[in-house]
């Protein structure tokens, strides 16, 4: 029987043999990448293209096969043969490796083939007689878990059962020190995880559960999943990732990269427009008004209000001769210009013409006779250059811009009133602001539905549609003749004409379907993925969908951790409007990151508050998880500064590892803490640990002062929680509280003067 450290040491060696696989990889890519560059900007526009495109490939191999240099191989099938005794080995890791007689070395972990580490269990094995995880600490082995699923044949393979366990690699990943940054799980995957991971792509996927159950993972996981099981479609159409913050998703970062992906549009709701940013505040109140569906007509209405007929008839001459903008002229073209059905902005073109050729009808009769090509040329000129005529024009059909229109709704207590009667006086007063005031999130929504129903200038999209459409053909031909010839055999990567035709039809900077995408408002994907989407209101979910005309789309969340007053209640309430019958839900149960004793209290807390908190089962127990220091008189500055300490002495380490939160409800008494706690760390820690930990950037704290809003969809070793009653005063902040409660992986200190709510000792 092998014994532990030659178990070890031969997956050391299978491990060197990969990464060497890996390095030779990487100097293949970046040797072709120098030679393409050597090559310079010489040559036909045509040949310069041609080499920027493979070069644009070369660059994204190399950082692919950067990406994915930690935990390169993380797990091991022992596979029985069919009609045979004996065993093959197949590893999984973060991407497929061959060798160059293209005979599997690594089965990227999405594949079908590495479906089974994931899925196998001793009831339904599916041929796997051992799942193996190997730890790793950069490239060394430093241990092995066994699952052992075949127990008959235990000895064939000379393994010992009694010594093996199936659980070390996920606890050892959960009692991992944070750092600030999610990492993945593609090693430590459980069934009902994959289960969503690999679902189908049509339609949108809901997946609800409690804090801890690796919604975000999943989602992050699933959009690597997608990309590499409908790739055609997807690198082309691109991929959408929005967040709940910026903050969020600096902290997912280099999830996907890990994966092996790098082209997703990771955004949040306030950044979704081009050259738009949300950076003012919105009080509450103002949010639900606005999040409101009712909102899409409220729009547009206030778009046909910039489509008016006169008051009366205008009269101006022209060449001696009397003409009038007659008011049922200007009515009837209003009509016919609607009934095209285009954006305002777009048809209004269709208006001008209508109402000019109307003049030039009355002009020809005032003049007695007919008028030549180049007699109506000479009229509409005229007619045009005339101020009256612009002026009328422009009234009854006057072009905006989305700002200018959300502006003036927000801003002209008229304009309100006319676009939105549903609304009450006292609505309609909390969203009325000051004209040009900063954008908020909750304003996004309204940009981007006025941006649909403007438009455009008409004659302009037309013509660069009409470029581009000649451009793409030509580049089209070319690639395949390329492809025909060759010339991309060496490629490295599967590429198709389509693709190398988008890169090669590029004039400026060789710009990703990522970068492309979120540069333009109207581009829609393949398939969405939104984090904390119970915060989302019914005008940002009409704003989505617009974006996936597929509704191919992943919803993560949990609506009893919903705190924005325009969000969701229940998810059928939420996407029944604008999805119908198109979405499906999955339900994570277990919770992996939140200890049992904290994850009792939170589900207690909830019940007892009203919450539709889903079942939860914590996946591990932790000692002495939660504890209380109650405190009677003062502002409790001192108990939280002496809890963090501890914590901190506890769980922070000078590497940048290990993360403590204090959570407490958002307003002056906030700052009152951060000082505390600044003034503990300097008088607790040695000099220079302590002015490491103070001068850290706001994103990178290991001890941090933040209120439950801002712990959204983020993990901490340790929390203090502060003053629980105070941040669950008020309709419908219980979530707050039940979110604050749920971020620590190892341990909660409760620290108050005013009685516990309801639920919080069993």
């Amino acid at each position: 029987m092998a014994g532990r450290q030659d178990e070890l040491a031969h997956e050391q060696a299978v491990v060197d043999d990969l990464y060497s696989r890996l390095d030779a990889l990487r100097a293949r890519a970046r040797g072709r990448l120098k030679a393409v560059r050597r090559e310079g900007p010489s040559g036909s526009p045509q040949n310069r293209s041609e080499r920027d495109a493979f070069a644009t490939l070369y660059e994204d191999r190399a950082a692919q096969l950067d990406a994915v240099e930690d935990r390169l191989a993380f797990g091991r099938l022992d596979l029985a043969e069919p009609g045979a005794e004996g065993s093959t080995v197949r590893y999984v890791g973060r991407i497929g490796l061959n060798d160059d007689e293209q005979r599997p070395l690594l089965t990227d972990w999405r594949a079908p083939a590495a479906e089974a580490f994931y899925r196998a269990t001793s009831l339904q094995p599916g041929g796997v007689r051992r799942r193996r995880h190997l730890v790793t600490s950069g490239r060394k082995v430093t241990g092995v878990e066994d699952e052992l699923l075949d127990l008959d044949h235990a000895q064939d393979g000379g393994l010992d059962a009694s010594s093996l366990s199936g659980e070390g690699a996920l606890l050892a990943a959960l009692a991992t020190r944070r750092t600030g940054r999610m990492t993945d799980i593609v090693a430590t995957i459980q069934a009902e995880q994959d289960k969503i991971i690999r679902s189908d792509l049509a339609g949108a996927l809901v997946v609800q559960g409690g804090p801890g159950t690796g919604k975000t993972a999943v989602a992050l996981h699933r959009a690597a999943y997608l990309l590499y099981a409908h790739r055609r479609l997807l690198e082309r159409s691109g991929v959408l990732l929005v967040g709940p913050s910026r903050s969020f998703l600096r902290y997912i970062d280099q999830v996907l990269p890990s994966l092996g992906e790098t082209g997703v549009v990771s955004t949040t709701l306030g950044e979704l427009i081009p050259g738009v940013s949300a950076v003012a505040t919105e009080e509450p109140r103002a949010a639900e008004i606005k999040g409101r569906l009712l909102f899409a007509d409220v729009v547009r209405r206030a778009v046909r209000a910039r489509e008016r007929v006169p008051e009366h008839d205008i009269t101006f001459r022209l060449d001696g001769h009397r003409l009038v903008i007659r008011r049922r002229d200007v009515r009837d073209a209003i009509a016919r210009a609607r009934r095209t059905h285009k954006p305002h902005n777009e048809a209004r073109t269709g208006f001008v013409r209508d109402m000019l050729a109307r003049l030039v009808e009355q002009y020809k009769v005032a003049d007695g006779g007919e008028l030549t090509p180049e007699d109506r040329a000479i009229v509409l000129e005229g007619l045009r250059s005339l101020r009256e005529v612009r002026v009328t024009l422009n009234l009854a059909w006057f072009p905006v811009s989305p700002k200018k229109l959300i502006d003036d709704l927000l801003s002209r207590p008229h304009r309100l009133a006319e676009a939105a009667p549903e609304l009450t006086e006292e609505e309609r007063a909390t969203v009325l602001r000051k004209a040009w005031a900063p954008w908020t999130e909750a304003d996004i929504p309204l940009l981007d539905e006025a941006a649909e129903l403007l438009g455009h200038d008409d004659a302009a999209e037309r013509s660069e549609a009409r470029r581009r459409a000649a451009e793409r053909a030509e580049a089209l031909e070319h690639a395949r003749s390329v492809l025909a010839s060759g010339a991309a055999s060496g490629a490295m990567i599967p590429i198709d004409a389509e693709t190398l035709a988008e890169r090669f039809a590029s004039t400026g900077p060789n710009l990703t379907t990522a970068e492309r995408a979120a540069a333009d408002r109207s581009w829609t994907y393949g398939h969405v993925v939104v984090d904390e989407a119970q915060e989302l209101s019914p005008m940002a979910w009409r704003m989505l969908v617009r974006r996936v005309p597929t509704r191919s789309m992943t919803i993560v969340g949990d609506v009893a951790q919903t705190s924005s007053s325009a969000g969701a209640q229940s998810w059928a309430s939420a996407l029944t409007p604008v999805l119908r019958d198109s979405w499906r839900i999955e339900e994570l149960t277990v919770s992996y990151r939140t200890p049992a004793e904290v994850a009792d209290a939170a589900q207690r807390v909830a019940k007892a508050a009203g919450l539709p908190a889903s079942p939860l089962t914590a996946a591990r127990e932790v000692p002495g998880a939660i504890s209380y220091v109650r405190f009677a008189g003062g502002d409790g500055g001192a108990e939280v500064a002496a809890a963090a300490i501890e914590l901190a002495n506890q769980f922070v380490a000078g590497d940048g590892s290990g993360r403590v939160a204090v959570i407490a409800a958002d307003g002056p008494a906030a700052d009152t803490l951060t000082a505390a706690v600044e003034a503990a760390v300097q008088a607790a820690l040695p000099a220079a640990e302590a002015g490491r930990l103070l001068s850290q950037k706001a994103e990178d704290r290991q001890i941090a002062v933040l209120s439950p809003l801002e712990v959204k969809g983020l993990e901490y070793d340790a929390v203090v929680l502060v003053e629980p009653a105070e941040i669950a005063q008020g309709p419908g902040r219980s979530s707050d509280l039940y979110v604050a409660m749920t971020r620590p992986t190892q341990r909660l200190v409760v620290v108050h003067s005013e009685d516990l709510p309801a639920g919080f000792t069993g």
